[in-house]
């Protein structure tokens, strides 16, 4: 009896196994081709995005999909050595682990606090990252990293008809406490042979700077550094030897394909 009780569960695990890995394929291929940004999830963070899917697999309906997909990163949260990953406005963040009442001195542990600007931080990250993945924008696309709603991983694409068509660059955007009226800093993460653009990835960039409004979001960020790669500011080089060689089409191609490197390279 206990024999075929475990057989029995073994069978049904594989069987459970077998549908999440079939569901997790069929959505792939139908849903994140659809949605670029949801690809670049899968692409930047495969545990996650296999957790999140899992939760969903028992919808059939494309626009249930996606709101359930939303809604699952929204309210995705782990644990990890030692720490708990406490969730504030639907996503989560790095806080120490509740003290014990031993620690203390009294019955209960403390709740942890929640300052206001934190909290309207996070709504806005929130929105601006349903905003990106629904809207679509060709060639750009950004997702925080797994457990840092502040810390967003980017990507653009060369735009058509300029030197850096068929180019990908990946990018790093830090949000402190006083975003959106103060400017996240962002750097290439991926080597960029640009007038604007230093060795170390720095961006020279004037919403970025003294231009910021606090009416930008990532979308802006992004589709400007997209603008920027194929116009960029001569006049204020930080690359001097690709200012120089910009007026020369053909030769400075050259040079952005010898220094590219693909990001699945």
């Amino acid at each position: 009896l206990i024999f075929f009780l475990l057989l029995s569960q073994r069978r049904r695990f594989l069987c459970r196994t077998r549908f999440i890995i079939h569901t997790h394929v069929s959505l792939s291929l139908s849903l994140l081709k659809k949605r670029r940004t949801l690809s670049n999830l899968y692409l930047s963070s495969p545990s996650s995005s296999i957790l999140i899917i899992r939760r969903i697999c028992f919808s059939s309906s494309e626009s249930i999909l996606i709101s359930r997909i939303s809604a699952s990163i929204v309210g995705f949260s782990i644990r990890r050595g030692g720490k708990r990953m406490a969730t504030v406005n639907g996503y989560t963040g790095n806080t120490p682990a509740a003290a014990t009442p031993a620690a203390t001195g009294s019955k209960q542990p403390a709740p942890p606090t929640k300052t206001v600007d934190s909290q309207s931080v996070l709504k806005r990250l929130q929105s601006e990252l349903m905003g990106l993945m629904m809207g679509g924008d060709p060639g750009i696309s950004a997702f925080p990293e797994e457990d840092n709603i502040f810390c967003w991983k980017g990507t653009i694409t060369g735009s058509k008809d300029t030197v850096f068509e068929g180019t990908e660059y990946r990018l790093s955007l830090s949000f402190s406490n006083d975003y959106p009226f103060k400017a996240p800093k962002v750097k290439f993460e991926t080597c960029c042979f640009h007038p604007n653009v230093d060795l170390y990835g720095n961006i020279c960039l004037d919403i970025l700077q003294d231009k910021w409004s606090s009416a930008y979001d990532v979308r802006t960020i992004l589709l400007s550094i997209q603008s920027l790669l194929g116009e960029p500011n001569i006049s204020s080089p930080l690359n001097n030897q690709a200012a120089q060689l910009w007026s020369n089409q053909e030769e400075y191609k050259k040079m952005v394909e010898k220094l590219y490197k693909p990001l699945n390279a």
